[in-house]
């Protein structure tokens, strides 16, 4: 057991302010000094008193020191962070000063990169002294803080038209009063919560503004400060507003000076923790609170997904038959007695819930992307089409072949099927997404990295340019990353490409969709098959950090019957895949199509252009239940082919090794009483159907050829990756699956959503010692209850019909027929949304940051100065002053029950 030093001991207690607390060797406030802190420094420091200036000659004289000496441990302990400096006195000398924990040397000792590496017990230092000091004090502290660490300032535009706020509300007040003196230093917690794996994932630099004699601090002690201009500041004063984080100043000075302005994320803020996990507002809010304007919102959720407190949630707009829904309010601990029973440990993850559990908007829930339908559609309406396309692309980079294929479970679930029919959800967006077909009209998203300035030079490859790999890579591009895709075919797109007709999706809505992708900084590399043409050991050894592996389910099922192996017979996913290449490729003689899913159903209408004389389908299925939509189901009715239900195949017949026929079973049932694919057959009830081609379309498989060989992931059921079903995350840790090599066989728009989360687990994992989980938004929306609804009014419009294209032979030919939307219709389909979802804000949470106005593109959300005792800014010497009243009334109301 190393020996106590009784001087750090002395010096820890001296300078803590948990209150009523004897220092021990096993307290922060000894190991956290101790590390660092030698005993002469130690000396030095308890000549002095906590925030009480000293200058030179002053601490020359207290301390008995050699002038020489003493000015090195001077330098030496406001390099470790546990003194630090200024020139405020009459005569502008330097005065050394001993500040407390926090704010002060527990963060200045974590801005020394190179100190902390050494001693990374220093994190935890400084997250033990950010929360000790308070646990038992929170509840009495009033609002303003009472100059107890942080404070925060909203963003300024938010209050600009504000006419009662005062200047120390605006961030411009006090970079006018500290004029040219400004220093960009690292961010403290995100520093410390690295050391213990609890990282956010943010580059920690320059987030922390010094201003004032704080500046030459922070550049001059080796806390990685650098100094900046005014412009600077205000460019990453709007980086951190385009990425979410909260402007807090410095605050145990009083109103008339701070000592830094920093940009917090709440999944690392030790500042933000205290009001979000003690559920004590008063600590931190500023004096505004958000407040929504219900008839404005449309529930896109980008203020829900970015407030850092939590405060604001999806609901709904509509009434329910008993009249509007009451949402409920946080407790707040003015009149409650309140100790750790009421604490939240895991606010950071209870602060990104979507929604009230009553529900809200059913299209935003419905969908696996959770696209702000509501809201792309309130902008279409509005002629403000591009405004609508940038929506869509914060969820979906797709949004043109979406529009052409997606399987509308927004439609089936939309409130408005219960009135008449469903909004043409898909068709609005198919219009507002052919701005990405045209060169000049593209959408292209800001690249937003969580950094001051630079981009990620991290490496990550991509396998598989299917719409999981690229949506993954589309939203690292954003993130500021340059990833790689390998995709084994000559062109991108995966399924998009070789496994939809074009009569379905055209090419070149692929390639225009593609095309922003590369203009986002994203290198496809095509006809590389990893694996085979490259390992990846050998892109290990290139740099790559991470991969993404979305190769999809490129092979085809057979059905493990005589004759399968005949000329004449392929699978479905050959078929698709041989069609486009080469339009033109043969069909000959009579078809019959194995399967009754969407895919049979493109099998089928392809081999009818293809040159087939009769096509038919064949499905174990009966009608009611069989896998292919209804719409798909009578467009292959009306080019002709034949769809016969209950029938399974038994048997290929051939002659010369060539196909002349198949036999089926009739299948009596497909499920057991579990729900599971089990189908029962009378074998003895059997077709015989004469054909020349067969195409079997029951089921995909993954080939993963040599991809896997040398690594720890494991497969499960169907031959699919096993990963963690939030991060994605396989055995193999820097090895993360998604799409259907994960889900097993989907539509696009669960890879695309599958894709944006593996980049957001992808980017967390390549910045070191961040927290794939902490923090996440888990994408959970909850449906309101359709059945209890009350309409006063509604558009009562009819759904709008697409045109069709007379010049194209519909039954022939590989283009697509359906015309878009013409703008009339547009406008009248968008009139039929009845607007069911709205934003709620329970402002006992909001802590008016202003965060959620910079998201809102809808002018719905506003800050409003309800609470002007928040801008109450003390001394820290003065709290006792402050809480001990307040305390005082707190205690009278518990007691007695009183309101006031």
């Amino acid at each position: 057991m190393a020996e106590q030093r009784e001087l750090i001991l002395k010096l820890g207690q001296m300078v803590t302010d948990r209150i009523g607390h004897k220092v021990t060797v096993d307290d922060p406030e000894y190991w956290g000094l101790a590390c660092v802190v030698t005993d002469e420094m130690a000396e030095v420091a308890l000549k002095m008193k906590v925030r009480k200036p000293m200058t030179f000659e002053q601490l020359l004289k207290a301390t008995g020191k050699e002038e020489k000496e003493l000015q090195k441990l001077l330098d030496e302990m406001s390099n470790v962070g546990i003194l630090e400096y200024n020139w405020e006195n009459p005569r502008r000398e330097k005065q050394y000063v001993l500040p407390m924990f926090v704010p002060g040397s527990a963060e200045f000792t974590n801005m020394n990169a190179k100190q902390l590496e050494e001693h990374p017990e220093l994190g935890k230092f400084f997250e033990n002294m950010s929360r000790l000091p308070l646990e038992k004090v929170t509840p009495m502290v009033p609002p303003g803080g009472a100059g107890i660490g942080m404070h925060v300032i909203p963003v300024e535009k938010a209050i600009e038209m504000e006419n009662q706020s005062i200047d120390i509300e605006h961030i411009s007040h006090w970079l006018k009063k500290y004029d040219g003196k400004y220093a960009a230093s690292p961010c403290s917690c995100r520093m410390s919560r690295k050391t213990f794996d609890e990282g956010c994932a943010d580059d920690p630099a320059d987030w922390c503004i010094a201003v004032g004699d704080m500046a030459d601090y922070v550049v001059e002690t080796n806390k990685g400060g650098r100094y900046i201009t005014y412009d600077e500041v205000m460019d990453i004063l709007k980086r951190a507003e385009d990425n979410g984080f909260v402007h807090q100043i410095t605050n145990i000075d009083g109103k008339d000076k701070i000592f830094a302005i920093c940009n917090c994320n709440v999944n690392v803020c030790y500042a933000l923790r205290t009001s979000q996990l003690f559920n004590t507002p008063n600590m931190s809010r500023s004096a505004y609170v958000a407040r929504v304007e219900t008839q404005d919102c449309v529930a896109c959720g980008r203020c829900v997904e970015y407030c850092p407190a939590g405060a604001v949630k999806l609901g709904q707009k509509l009434c329910t038959k008993d009249g509007p829904v009451t949402y409920p309010k946080h407790e707040l601990p003015d009149r409650t007695k309140w100790g750790p029973e009421k604490w939240d440990e895991n606010y950071r993850d209870n602060n990104r819930i979507n929604c009230y559990d009553t529900g809200t908007a059913p299209c935003k829930t419905a969908c696996p992307a959770h696209i702000a339908v509501q809201g792309y559609l309130k902008k279409a309406a509005q002629g403000k089409y591009r405004e609508a396309l940038a929506l869509i692309k914060k969820e979906n980079p797709f949004p043109a072949v979406c529009g052409h294929i997606c399987n509308r479970r927004c439609e089936d679930a939309c409130t408005r099927g219960t009135v008449d029919q469903a909004v043409a959800i898909d068709e609005v967006k198919k219009f507002i997404a052919r701005q990405d077909l045209d060169a000049e009209n593209r959408y292209i998203p800001p690249i937003i990295p969580p950094t001051t300035g630079r981009l990620f030079d991290e490496k990550i490859a991509i396998i598989g340019g299917g719409p999981a790999g690229l949506s993954c890579a589309f939203y690292l591009a954003e993130k500021g990353y340059h990833p790689v895709v390998f995709e084994k075919n000559e062109k991108p797109g995966g399924m998009l490409v070789y496994g939809i007709p074009s009569f379905k999706l055209e090419k070149e809505v692929v390639d225009a969709e593609i095309e922003i992708i590369r203009q986002m900084g994203v290198e496809i590399r095509c006809g590389v098959e990893v694996g085979k043409d490259i390992t990846l050991d050998q892109l290990r050894a290139e740099g790559y950090q991470a991969f993404y592996i979305a190769i999809g389910c490129q092979g085809g099922r057979k059905a493990g019957i005589p004759g399968e192996d005949a000329e004449g017979v392929m699978t479905a996913v050959d078929f698709l895949h041989k069609t486009a290449e080469d339009e033109h490729y043969p069909v000959e003689g009579r078809t019959v199509v194995v399967g009754g899913g969407n895919v049979a159903i493109d099998v089928a209408r392809t081999a009818g252009r293809c040159g087939a004389s009769e096509v038919s389908m064949y499905c174990l299925e009966s009608r009611d239940i069989m896998p292919a939509s209804e719409e798909e189901v009578a467009e292959a009715e009306e080019e002709a082919v034949t769809i016969n239900c209950g029938w399974g195949p038994k048997e290929i017949l051939t002659e010369n090794g060539k196909v002349t026929g198949i036999v089926f079973k009739k299948c009596l049932s497909v499920f057991n009483e579990e729900k599971k694919f089990a189908p029962v057959y009378d074998e003895n009830e059997t077709i015989t159907v004469p054909c020349e081609r067969v195409f079997l379309s029951i089921g995909q498989s993954i080939q993963w050829g040599s991809l896997l060989n040398g690594t720890k992931v494991e497969l499960g059921r169907g031959n699919g990756a096993v990963a963690d079903q939030l991060t994605y995350q396989t055995a193999e840790p820097d090895i993360f699956v998604g799409g259907d090599v994960y889900t097993g066989p989907k539509f696009a728009i669960d890879a695309i959503a599958a894709g944006k989360e593996a980049a957001v687990s992808i980017h967390r994992f390549v910045q070191p010692h961040s927290s794939l989980t902490i923090g996440r938004n888990r994408r959970q929306f909850i449906e309101l209850d359709k059945e209890n609804i009350k309409l006063e009014e509604y558009d009562n419009s009819s759904r709008q019909i697409p045109g069709v294209d007379e010049s194209i032979d519909r039954h022939k030919s590989f283009r697509d027929p359906k015309k878009v939307f013409t703008e009339e219709q547009v406008k009248i389909e968008t009139a039929r949304c009845l607007g069911c979802g709205a934003s709620i804000v329970d402002e006992n949470k909001c802590i008016g940051c202003g965060v959620c106005t910079t998201k809102c593109e809808f002018d719905a959300i506003h800050l409003h100065r309800d609470l002007p005792e928040c801008s109450t800014m003390r001394r820290s010497e003065d709290k006792m002053k402050a809480i001990l009243p307040y305390a005082a009334k707190r205690g009278l109301k518990i007691k007695f029950g009183r309101k006031e």
